[in-house]
């Protein structure tokens, strides 16, 4: 593992795209270095400021010289130190809050499988529920919206018989006892239309 490590200005980086950005800043430090007036106050203060508002610097080697040109502001041109910014990072230290995160991630997967299993279980359920509900509705003999048609043609077929019985025994009865139905059915439609 420490062959695949690169150096740059002393520092050993993991990766080689962190030593490639470590070489770009050493660059621009050469380069400030070589060009900017020292002894002109507000220019360094100003090239400091656009360097942290910027985020030129973002390697150990460029927060270094961030540090050089903090310490020289407050302690050679007498800037007051709540008047310099402080130095951001962008990497975070703690290693005791990664190992928390990763001892709170198995939690999680495993509320997330709790969850899921619930989520299944409730799922299968419902989908039983449905099919005894249709089960109850295909075998029931009341009507309901499976059946209704054919459950209203036999209560209407059932009616129609009935009624042709009926009828059927009316005009056994009249044949019996020598009566005209139609006679009778047209003396009762003329009596009513007089009224």
């Amino acid at each position: 593992m420490a062959d695949d490590r690169v150096t740059a200005l002393g520092y050993e980086f993991a990766c080689l795209d962190d030593a490639i950005l470590a070489q770009s800043e050493i660059k621009k430090i050469d380069y400030l270095k070589e060009h900017l007036d020292r002894g002109d106050a507000d220019t360094v203060k100003a090239l400091y400021d656009k360097a942290i508002d910027e985020k030129f610097f973002k390697t150990p080697v460029g927060i270094g010289f961030l540090s050089e040109m903090r310490e020289y502001l407050i302690g050679t041109l007498d800037f007051p130190e709540d008047e310099v910014s402080a130095i951001p990072l962008y990497m975070f230290y703690d290693t005791t809050a990664d190992k928390k995160k990763a001892k709170k991630a198995p939690e999680k997967k495993k509320e997330h499988v709790g969850i899921l299993f619930v989520s299944i279980v409730l799922n299968i359920a419902l989908v039983i529920g449905v099919i005894i509900m249709f089960w109850i509705a295909k075998t029931t003999d009341q009507p309901n919206i499976l059946n209704y048609e054919s459950a209203i043609t036999n209560r209407y077929a059932a009616w129609d018989q009935e009624l042709r019985e009926r009828e059927s025994a009316v005009r056994q009865a009249e044949r019996e006892l020598g009566l005209d139905s139609e006679a009778i059915f047209e003396e009762d439609t003329q009596s009513d239309d007089s009224d």
